[in-house]
């Protein structure tokens, strides 16, 4: 049984590298030979066809969609099962039950016994887990080319016959529990992490925690997770994505084999309540006797790929290279290096959500710098962009930069299946994968500015801050935890 506090309860650091520089999934087929008079055009090689991944895709009998993207630097294969729900599908009062069902997908069915899917694929020389997010749950197996046959019978396997007992799901249940515990409750940065995204969607269920509020998981049932299986774990409400040493010839006939019998079902809209509007702006303050590094980010909803303005997604996917990506940013530039008020700072974005998105600026003080100094120039630097707008330069700059992380994506296994995945789950297609170079080079700069007024112009942002605990309050809390003090710290969030 794979580790749970391996598993990941949001995607992967890898993915959030890929919606930022190859978002969306797409699909763009090899041009065929055109005759002329005098002589039949060879194909192009990948390298000279507008595209990414350049994949290949065929749709089963009962609406199960498969991408495949061949890549022949290593005989090896990702093999990955997306599924079109997550933890904002979830039933109020049901919260975790997206993240549960993905650990018990690793116990029994007919043919394995619990835990015996990681084990096999471990003893044959691969490595396997899953992850949750707000709109999908994913499940992968990184093997040799030559077990695509084994992972695919076990995958096709477990989405048709998963079988639930509480002998093996109410000790999982503790397990999620736990989780919950170190990853969140024992992290602070993670518990403000949590508290700002329920501050910033306070009626969306985006403002919930992936892996659910404590109480509510105490209280899910083996009832539960079937019915939440029943409903949404359907051939047609899946896609396969297969990346590596492997061609669409091989993988078909293999899919229709395993995947094909597997019957659809009737499965629900994505029906979700829409954030209301807010005139103000809110704050959430977090103080930690663990706290060693304070850091401050502030967060404001923005459009996405399928919700909102979507017209500003690329245009703000480019302004969040130049404010924030990276060493060269202005953020980075102006506060880390010319004022040396911090350690880093930076920006975050991805357009790929189901509904609305968040545009994000970070950033961490050196030793001895007041936050409410660094703040003030982090608003004064987000205020400048909205006034001031950014400069045909910075935007030629970072549409070249993004381009090349698109170019280098290309020599990893899991870039185009996590590319395709995310998209296709969140009501993307693979041409706007294949085609994001393409639409990020066509943004300007008028865009650029009209999408930092619309988002970073609005009143009414979330801040979060992270700060040490005073002497007196770090004190008190230690003296009132059992022994050891180290391993159970306090904390106290405060929202206004």
């Amino acid at each position: 049984m794979p580790v749970p506090l391996r598993r990941l309860i949001a995607a992967p650091a890898l993915a959030s590298f890929l919606l930022a520089s190859v978002a969306g999934a797409g699909f763009a087929q090899t041009p065929q030979p055109q005759q002329s008079q005098q002589q039949t055009e060879a194909p192009r090689p990948p390298s000279l066809r507008k595209g990414v991944f350049f994949p290949e895709t065929f749709t089963l009998g009962n609406g199960m969609q498969v991408v495949v993207v061949p890549n022949q630097r290593v005989p090896v294969i990702t093999h990955m099962v997306w599924y079109k729900v997550g933890a904002a599908d979830e039933t109020t009062g049901k919260s975790g039950i997206a993240h549960f069902l993905e650990h018990l997908m690793f116990k029994a069915t007919d043919e394995l016994k619990p835990g015996e899917f990681s084990r096999i694929v471990a003893r044959n020389g691969g490595r396997d887990n899953a992850f949750t997010s707000w709109d999908y749950t994913a499940y992968f197996q990184n093997v040799a080319a030559d077990r695509l046959e084994l992972v695919m019978r076990m995958e096709a396997d477990r989405m048709a016959n998963l079988k639930l007992t509480d002998e093996t799901l109410l000790p999982e249940r503790d397990v999620i529990v736990e989780e919950r515990r170190q990853r969140t409750e024992n992290e602070p940065g993670d518990k403000l992490s949590e508290l700002v995204q329920s501050a910033l969607f306070v009626h969306h269920p985006y403002g919930t925690p992936v892996i659910g509020w404590e109480h509510e998981i105490r209280q899910l049932t083996r009832d539960d997770a079937n019915e939440f299986y029943q409903r949404w774990y359907a051939p047609n409400n899946a896609v396969l994505v297969i990346a590596g040493d492997v061609t669409v010839s091989q993988v078909k006939p293999l899919a229709e084999k395993y995947f094909g019998p597997i019957a659809p079902r009737p499965v629900p809209a994505r029906e979700r309540v829409e954030e209301p509007p807010y005139a103000a702006e809110r704050r959430v303050i977090l103080r930690d006797a663990e706290v060693r590094q304070p850091s401050l980010r502030r967060l404001y909803q923005a459009p996405s790929y399928n919700r909102g303005e979507t017209k500003h997604a690329y245009p703000l996917e480019v302004l969040s290279e130049i404010v924030g990506g990276g060493a060269t940013s202005r953020l980075y530039r102006y506060l880390v290096v010319e004022q040396q008020l911090a350690t880093g700072a930076g920006t975050g974005y991805s357009p790929q959500a189901f509904d609305m998105s968040v545009f994000g600026a970070y950033v961490s003080p050196n030793p001895g710098v007041d936050m409410d100094k660094l703040e003030a120039a982090l608003v004064e630097q987000l205020n400048k962009v909205v006034t001031e707008g950014v400069t045909p330069e910075e935007v030629e700059t970072a549409k070249i930069r993004m381009g090349r992380d698109a170019i280098f994506a290309r020599d990893s296994l899991q870039a185009p299946a996590m590319s395709f995945g995310t998209a296709l789950a969140t009501g993307r297609t693979i041409e706007d994968v294949e085609e994001w170079p393409e639409r990020i080079a066509s943004v300007t700069v008028e865009q650029v500015n009209a999408a930092a007024k619309a988002v970073l112009g609005q009143t009414n942002p979330v801040t979060g801050l992270l700060l040490p605990a005073p002497v007196r309050e770090a004190a008190a809390g230690a003296a009132s935890q059992p022994r050891p003090a180290a391993t159970q710290p306090g904390t106290s969030g405060l929202i206004r």
